[in-house]
C-alpha cells in the first residue's frame, strides 16, 4: 500500500518526537508522528524539567499546561554514609523566567500530545518504521502498522526513536562509547518521611576502601510524598544484560522489583526514619554512554536518545533531546517551504553534536565524581544544569559580533537572555523581553538613542522584504522619554535601562534572535548591509 506523500516523517513519539512534530504543525508543515507503541507508557521516567525547556515551552504556547501540573525542584539534600554533606539551593539570576520543575514523563507526554492534536495531527499508534530509502529528493519510508505495510514518500525523516533507533542503523552512523556494569531500580512511590517534598534526595553510602556501594536518589513528583526513586540493583534481581544490538541502555523487562526491595534501601540509606507505600511502577534498568559520528545525513537525522545516551545525572538527556528537535525543527520547515539557505539543515549537526558530546561527558564525570557544588561555582553549575548556558558559538550560521559589548554581554551562538521593563506604546505595564519573541521567528532587536536613529527606517524597509512572518523588528529605544505614536516598526522604551545593562549595548547596536531563542548575529553599527549579509546564510537568495 502506497500512502500519500508528506513533508517529514517523524518516528518515535516520545517527548523529542512530539517537539519535533509540534515545531514543524506549528510552522504549517505537514507531518506524520509514528510509534510502535500501542500507547502512552505509564512510566516515570525522565521527570526533570529545565528552566530553557520551559522557556522553549513557552514559545510554543505549552508553558502555562505544564507549569500547572508540574511541581518546583527547590534543591537537594545530599547526605554521604549516613551524615548530611550539603543543601543545595537551586536558585537561579532574577532574570531567568522559569525555575527547575519534576513531571512524570508520561504526563509530559500526555501535554505535548494533546497540545499537538491542535494542529489536527495525531500520533499513529503500533506504527513502526522498518526501512528508508533515501535519495536526493526524499525519502521512501516502509512502515508496518495495524493495516499491514504502507509505503511512504517523505520530503525528510526525522527518528527520534529511542536508544535502539532503526534511522540510526539505517543510516550506518557510529555510536561509539560504553556502558556501566551496574544495573539500577526504578520505582515510583510514595516515601513517608519528614524532609521537604520539594527537595531532591541523594543518598550516597562507601565501603571500606572508599568506593560507592549503595546509593538512594529520590525526585519529587506530582502528588503528596511522591517520588522517583532510584537504586541499586540486589542480588536476587541481578542478571546479564540483554543481547541485541549491543546498546545496553534503558528498561528491562521481566524483573520488577517490589516494595519490599524499595523499603529494603530505604532502611539502609534514608536520612529519616522513612516508609514506601502506593508504588505505582517499577523497573530494572542500564545505563551506557554513546554519541553518533553525525546526527544526520542528507534528508535523514537523528535526535534524543538516538543520537546520545548518557547517565541520567542532572536531568539532561530529555531536555536535550528537546532542545534537538526545536533546532531541527525550525530548520527543516524552512528547507520544506523552500527559502532555506542550502547550509541550513547542515548546520543541525555543527550546533546539536558539540552540545551531545558536552552532556555526554559532563553526565559520565558527575555519575563517577559527583556534581561539583562549591559556594562560588554554584551559579554556574545551576546555570548549566538548567542548560541556560548552551550556545552554538562556532556555528556556520553565526554572525561573529564587532569589538562592542560591555562586560559580559551575550555574544552571536549564545541564548538571548530575558529582562524586564519594556516600555511599549499601549501596554499599561512593562513587558519582559522573552513576551517580545514569543511565537516568533527571526527578531530583529535594534537598540537605538531615539526614534529618529538613521538605521531605524533602513532596517525596516530590508525586513518587509522577506517572506511575510519570516523576521519581526521591534526597536528598543534608550533615550526619548516617550514611545513615538508612529514608527516604522513598533518601539518599547527600555525604561528601566535594563536591556541595555544585559545585553552591553554602548552605541546602536542590532541583535538577531532566531526562532530557538539564540542570537544569530549582534550588528555595530546596525547596517542594512549587515543584516543582510546574516540573512543571506538562512535565507535562500
Amino acid at each position: 500500500m502506497h500512502g500519500a506523500p508528506v513533508d517529514v516523517l517523524v518516528a518515535g513519539a516520545g517527548p523529542v518526537g512530539l517537539t519535533a512534530a509540534i515545531e514543524l504543525r506549528r510552522r504549517g508543515v505537514g507531518c506524520r508522528l509514528v510509534d510502535r507503541l500501542p500507547e502512552r507508557m505509564p512510566y516515570a521516567k525522565a521527570v526533570g524539567i529545565q528552566p530553557r525547556t520551559l522557556e522553549l515551552w513557552d514559545r510554543m504556547g505549552l508553558v502555562r499546561a505544564v507549569l500547572d501540573a508540574a511541581i518546583p525542584m527547590r534543591g537537594q539534600l545530599v547526605y554521604v554514609d549516613g551524615r548530611e554533606r550539603a543543601r543545595v539551593e537551586m536558585s537561579l539570576p532574577a532574570n531567568v523566567p522559569y525555575g527547575f520543575a519534576a513531571l512524570p514523563q508520561n504526563e509530559t507526554e500526555r501535554l505535548l500530545e494533546e497540545f499537538l492534536a491542535r494542529f489536527g495531527t495525531r500520533i499513529e499508534r503500533s506504527t513502526e518504521l522498518v526501512s528508508f530509502a533515501q535519495d536526493p529528493d526524499g525519502v521512501t519510508c516502509r512502515l508496518v502498522g495495524p493495516d499491514g505495510e504502507e509505503e511512504v514518500r517523505a520530503g525528510f525523516l526525522v527518528g527520534c526513536d529511542g536508544a535502539h533507533s532503526t534511522v540510526r542503523k539505517g543510516l550506518g552512523l557510529g555510536f561509539e562509547g560504553g556502558a556501566f556494569p551496574e544495573e539500577y531500580m526504578l520505582a515510583d512511590v510514595v516515601v513517608d518521611w519528614d524532609l521537604p517534598h520539594a527537595y531532591g534526595v541523594r543518598s550516597l553510602h562507601h565501603d571500606a576502601n572508599g568506593a560507592l556501594d549503595d546509593l538512594l536518589v529520590c525526585i519529587p513528583l506530582p502528588g503528596p510524598g511522591r517520588y522517583r526513586a532510584s537504586m541499586l540493583v540486589p542480588p536476587e534481581l541481578s542478571a546479564p544484560p540483554a543481547g541485541g544490538d549491543g546498546v545496553v541502555h534503558g528498561l528491562e523487562g521481566g524483573r520488577a522489583p517490589g516494595l519490599s526491595h524499595v523499603q529494603a534501601v530505604l532502611d539502609r540509606l534514608a536520612p529519616r526514619p522513612a516508609t514506601a507505600s502506593g508504588l505505582r511502577w517499577s523497573s530494572v534498568f542500564r545505563i551506557s554512554h554513546r554519541i553518533v559520528d553525525r546526527y544526520g545525513d542528507g534528508r535523514v537525522f537523528v535526535a534524543g536518545d538516538a543520537a546520545h545516551i548518557h547517565p541520567p545525572t542532572g536531568a539532561q538527556g530529555m531536555n536535550t533531546g528537546i532542545q534537538d528537535a526545536w533546532n531541527l525543527a525550525w530548520k527543516l520547515a524552512l528547507a520544506v517551504d523552500g527559502t532555506a539557505h542550502p547550509r541550513l539543515t547542515a548546520s543541525y549537526d555543527a550546533e546539536r553534536r558539540p552540545v551531545g558530546e558536552e552532556v555526554v561527558g559532563r553526565t559520565v564525570r558527575h555519575a563517577n565524581q559527583g556534581v561539583p557544588g562549591d559556594a562560588g561555582d554554584l551559579t554556574t553549575v545551576l546555570m548549566r544544569e538548567a542548560q541556560l548556558l548552551v550556545g552554538y558559538p562556532d556555528s556556520p550560521l553565526v554572525r561573529p559580533a564587532g569589538p562592542d559589548g560591555a562586560g559580559p554581554a551575550p555574544r552571536p551562538g549564545d541564548r538571548a537572555p530575558d529582562c524586564d521593563g519594556l516600555i511599549g506604546r499601549i501596554e499599561n505595564r512593562p513587558v519582559r523581553l522573552h513576551e517580545l519573541l514569543r511565537g516568533s521567528e527571526h527578531v530583529l532587536l535594534l537598540c537605538a538613542d531615539g526614534p529618529q536613529a538613521p538605521c531605524v527606517p533602513e532596517l525596516a524597509a530590508l525586513t518587509g522584504g522577506l517572506p511575510a512572518g519570516r523576521l519581526t523588528a521591534y526597536a528598543v529605544l534608550t533615550e526619548g522619554g516617550t514611545a513615538p505614536a508612529w514608527a516604522p516598526m513598533p518601539v518599547y522604551l527600555d525604561g528601566r535601562g535594563e536591556f541595555r545593562r544585559v545585553y552591553g549595548v554602548r552605541e546602536p547596536t542590532a541583535f538577531v534572535v532566531r526562532p530557538d531563542g539564540h542570537l544569530g548575529a549582534r550588528l555595530c553599527p546596525p547596517t542594512a548591509g549587515e543584516l543582510s549579509a546574516y540573512l543571506s546564510g538562512v535565507f535562500a537568495d
